[in-house]
């Protein structure tokens, strides 16, 4: 597996090199965000290190964004010595898998590692995609063709969960089982319902349907190859 890491404090940078290529990982380092960004986004790699505040045009948050926005998955772990919620929360809306405060334990940071490179890496994106549909699980926004649509809170968690699990088809009771709570009661035909509303507005306005009915099974989600 192929790392890189992105670390401005030569010491750390060193240290952090020496045991990752100890635990057998291949090891690229920038210290500064530009050659970051650069190797980032040209080069393949299987995890990225990056330390949130660098010198250069380029800081963490802007790489991971840049990353991001050319549809880059790389599982990516933020390092920073800023401890505040908001700024973990806003690490982690730019696209980060994960976040971990200096000063940090080096065990810990490796299993962090493992864990990143145990996740698919098409399920990273905060926007999720089928053909011309988006929906971006930190805005809330929801676009067809470019049109903006307005979805009710349960609708959109309908619409998570099939986009999440695009190309599956998945029984009525499984979708009860991740859109609603436990407590809700909720029988299949609800889910039948819900669907119904779904189609009404991401559907039946445009040329081409996404949401199928799989007979006797349930529903699946898929774009037109």
């Amino acid at each position: 597996m192929r790392i890189l890491l992105i670390e401005d404090e030569h010491k750390i940078a060193r240290a952090l090199k020496k045991a990752l290529e100890q635990e057998s990982y291949a090891v690229d380092v920038a210290y500064d965000g530009d050659d970051g960004y650069a190797m980032a986004t040209t080069e393949p790699y299987d995890v990225a290190i990056i330390d949130r505040m660098l010198p250069g045009q380029y800081d963490g948050l802007a790489i991971v964004k840049a990353m991001r926005t050319t549809k880059i998955h790389t599982p990516v772990l933020l390092l920073t010595a800023i401890s505040g919620v908001k700024d973990r929360a806003e690490g982690l809306d730019s696209g980060a898998d994960d976040y971990m405060i200096k000063p940090f334990a080096l065990e810990e940071l490796l299993a962090r590692v493992r864990a990143l490179l145990r996740r698919p890496k098409e399920q990273q994106s905060t926007i999720l995609e089928a053909g011309d549909l988006t929906l971006n699980t930190v805005t809330y926004e929801v676009k067809r063709e470019d049109q903006t649509i307005q979805l009710t809170g349960k609708e959109f968690a309908l619409l998570e969960y099939l986009l999440r699990n695009q190309g599956r088809p998945l029984p009525k009771e499984l979708i009860i089982a991740h859109v609603w709570d436990y407590d809700a009661d909720i029988l299949p035909n609800t889910v039948e319902v819900y669907i119904k509303y779904l189609r009404a507005k991401i559907d039946q306005p445009f040329a081409t349907q996404l949401i199928h009915t799989v007979r006797g099974f349930g529903y699946k989600l898929q774009a037109a190859s």
